[in-house]
């Protein structure tokens, strides 16, 4: 008889559980993985699921495969003991690690007496009163699948796994950029990227329209895609009545599985990309991707480099030499047939001979590669060497730049073939102690632990004294880390001698003064020495670091700073021709030069608002600000130490004055209203039109009562009147064009320039195009 109730009572504590459905004051568990909450059809569980040793994570999946299409705390697993979520009766649900940190909620609130938690056979988790009001649902809050009916809205994206085995966060997202157009992003360790729909079409090319801002996508239960910039596409078994997912894979690639019953298992029905290896971040920097049938994808560093890390490809390799010693009379240039790298140009040369492809290189300090096609003398130069692959087709080879002591090593040449199609990251392992301590062994532990921290604590105010007694220069490897690495931090004592002793001033601006300079490795620099403010230097090096992650052709280069006791000076390089500003004044610049300066300058600042990584407002774009290349390429300036805003936060506290020069702000300025990216679009404006007429923008002013300029007769309302005056003409553009051009230009292109320019120029920010939509209208045929 005590044999069967043992049995009874073993088959009751360990026997699954499942409900649709649990109410105030019900918990699950972790300790019991078993006990779940499964949808009526039996398609969905619901609960705590494994991710690596005694670390669990909230999920839902598909019954039938363990498949995961949802995780509530994939960035924070919990402990095996004592986690639990649970429905508390205030109508909020959380979820506890240990039974002592809360690490999720959904901050939901409920007077009504009843409140349920219910796994629905969509696979949607709902949390509802009994009026069936929604309190809170999964589907609003998707990881990284997309699930029929499940909405992609403005306010969500899904972002991949890390590995197939490690369900934290990877570096890919699928979204609604700022030009409403759904895109995939390559979100890595250093970069960022999109990649999908091809950066280089233009949204018509790509079939995507830019004019839906409702910003929503959506899959149905027969195998439809449809999204609002018109991008569809039908499953391959379109039509049949199949469980389904719609995943961003932690290749970075988004496929649509199909559920085949017959085989048990999970097919591919749709997929984005059919070229593995063109999808960014692949094998990460300095590194080739190359697809082989069979095998899969496969990374190889560069010769001349090694892997940052054995286990993981995300991190790229790194150079075997000291970039930093390698010069123009020691290097050499090595084949990779077949091989490109996408984006981060230097530089671009048509109509080059090969040799004048890497002289320009062997000019730049930055340039690792050159990318050259003899078929049209197209030549690219590149700073990163990223998303590289090998592609047959493509008739491109890449030289790569190495020093010449690497020449007669033939090893260097060999493929690696290291596999990276399959897992290279360790899975998630969280560990625990998970055996309570008697009451004696904890006592003891505890008052060792409190003689030790006294005694650490005494060391450290010791310690701390002995600090402050250092020089000054003591402190300049404090905060050293937050800076990007690829800078080389100077000593002001080194920038004094290049300067000269900051005697040959070549320009003065919000910031401070910029210097010219002639380093100890004989490169010219620009050298700006930031007037001394009260900004700390952790704060100073933050900042610093945010701009070594913002890389592109028509941005300026930094090579480095110095953060020395009150110095604060940034070194950059030195632009030849001087400023937009200084070559209008000089006549230096035909139709052709303005036209590219305009197109250039679009696309930098096109980078800055929805490129990188950070959402970057320059908030002083000016002709002082835009620099000339010896190329007369423009590279926009002093958008380093610019405010960072977050995307979609509008009230942001960084702008809480006004920032920029007169008669260059836009009226979001004047009258206290949200700052974004279209205040930087209006000064774009402005400088076109300086650029196209000739004058000055501010053709007379007056100031008002409360401080802020207003034209009497201002630019911008000059090029109106004549284009759209009373008497209007055909050659309304002949009559505000710069006389200096003499009539020669071309008109029609000249003409959407001036039209881009004071579109750009409306009041209503809202009507305004983004700088992306300026770059697309002017590189347009």
């Amino acid at each position: 008889m005590t044999t069967i109730i043992l049995l009874l009572l073993s088959f009751t504590l360990f026997a699954p559980f499942s409900s649709s459905t649990f109410s105030k004051g019900s918990s699950l568990v972790s300790e019991k993985p078993t006990y779940v909450l499964t949808s009526p059809d039996n398609v969905f569980s619901a609960g705590f699921y494994s991710v690596g040793e005694n670390a669990f994570c909230f999920a839902i999946w598909f019954s039938n495969s363990s498949t995961i299409v949802w995780v509530v705390n994939r960035d924070q697993p919990v402990n095996g003991k004592r986690s639990k979520l649970s429905l508390l009766k205030n109508g909020n649900l959380i979820l506890t690690d240990a039974g002592k940190f809360t690490v999720w909620a959904t901050n939901t609130f409920s007077l009504s007496l009843v409140v349920q938690l219910s796994l629905y056979n969509t696979g949607n988790l709902v949390l509802q009163n009994t009026e069936s009001v929604i309190l809170w649902q999964s589907f609003d809050f998707p990881t990284n699948t997309l699930l029929p009916q499940q909405l992609l809205s403005r306010n969500t994206k899904l972002v991949s796994s890390r590995s197939q085995t490690n369900h934290s966060s990877g570096f890919y997202e699928l979204f609604f950029d700022n030009n409403n157009v759904l895109s995939l992003l390559f979100n890595g360790p250093e970069v960022s990227s999109i990649y999908w729909p091809e950066p280089w079409l233009v949204s018509w090319e790509a079939r995507r329209s830019t004019y839906n801002n409702s910003r929503i996508a959506v899959l149905n239960s027969l195998g439809n895609f449809s999204s609002s910039d018109d991008f569809t596409f039908l499953s391959n078994d379109y039509g049949a009545v199949l469980h389904r997912r719609l995943t961003l894979d932690y290749d970075g690639n988004i496929r649509l599985y199909s559920w085949e019953k017959e085989r048990q298992t999970w097919v591919v029905s749709w997929q984005a990309n059919q070229k593995p290896c063109r999808i960014n971040g692949v094998c990460g920097a300095n590194s080739l991707c190359k697809y082989v049938v069979g095998s899969g994808r496969k990374c190889s560093c560069l010769p001349g480099y090694k892997m940052k890390d054995s286990v993981d490809w995300s991190y790229g390799c790194e150079p075997k030499f000291d970039l930093s010693h390698r010069n123009k009379n020691e290097s050499v240039f090595l084949l990779l047939s077949n091989v490109e790298f996408y984006g981060y140009d230097v530089g671009y040369y048509s109509n080059y001979s090969f040799d004048d492809c890497t002289n320009s290189c062997l000019q730049l300090h930055n340039c690792n590669a050159v990318q050259y096609a003899f078929e049209t003398g197209d030549c690219f130069c590149k700073s990163l060497l990223l998303n590289g692959y090998h592609s047959p087709d493509s008739g491109k080879n890449t030289y790569l730049r190495l020093p010449k002591s690497f020449e007669s090593n033939k090893n260097l040449v060999k493929e690696f073939s290291l596999d990276c199609s399959r897992d290279g990251t360790i899975q998630l392992d969280r560990t625990y102690v998970k055996n309570r301590e008697k009451g004696i062994v904890k006592f003891l532990l505890w008052f060792a632990c409190g003689v030790g921290g006294l005694e650490l604590t005494c060391i450290f105010v010791v310690w701390c004294l002995l600090i402050k007694t250092r020089k000054s220069s003591d402190a300049d490897n404090q905060g050293y880390g937050l800076a990007a690495t690829r800078f080389r931090k100077f000593t002001y004592a080194e920038l004094k001698k290049a300067t000269n002793g900051f005697t040959e001033e070549i320009g003065i601006g919000a910031w401070g003064v910029v210097y010219r300079g002639v380093l100890s490795d004989s490169r010219v620099a620009a050298i700006k020495r930031l007037n001394e403010a009260n900004q700390g230097e952790d704060e100073f090096l933050a900042e610093v670091s945010i701009i070594g992650r913002l890389n592109h052709m028509n941005l300026i280069d930094m090579w480095g700073y110095c953060a020395e006791g009150k110095h604060r000076l940034l070194v950059y390089e030195y632009m030849m021709h001087g400023s937009l500003a200084e070559n209008l004044s000089s006549n230096a610049l035909d139709w052709k030069q303005r036209f590219e300066i305009a197109l250039g300058t679009a696309k930098g600042l096109a980078y800055l608002h929805e490129e990188c990584l950070e959402w970057v407002l320059h908030c002083d774009i000016k002709p002082q600000n835009i620099l000339l290349d010896s190329n007369y390429e423009p590279k926009v300036a002093d958008f380093g130490l610019s405010k960072l805003q977050n995307r979609g936060v509008l009230n942001n506290p960084n702008f809480s004055r006004m920032r920029g020069t007169r008669g260059y702000m836009a009226l979001e300025w004047v009258f206290n209203l949200p700052i974004t990216s279209k205040v930087d679009v209006y000064s774009y404006g402005i400088v076109v039109l300086e650029m196209v007429t000739g004058k000055n923008t501010i053709m007379g002013v007056h100031t008002t009562n409360v401080g802020v300029e207003t034209k009497n007769k201002r630019l911008a309302t000059w090029v109106k009147g004549k284009k759209n005056g009373e008497i209007a003409t055909t050659s309304w553009i002949d009559d505000i064009m710069d006389p200096k051009m003499e009539g020669i230009y071309d008109k029609g292109r000249m003409e959407i320039l001036v039209e881009m320019a004071l579109q750009c120029l409306e009041e209503d920010k809202d009507e305004r195009p983004t700088m992306k939509q300026v770059f697309e209208k002017l590189s347009s045929p």
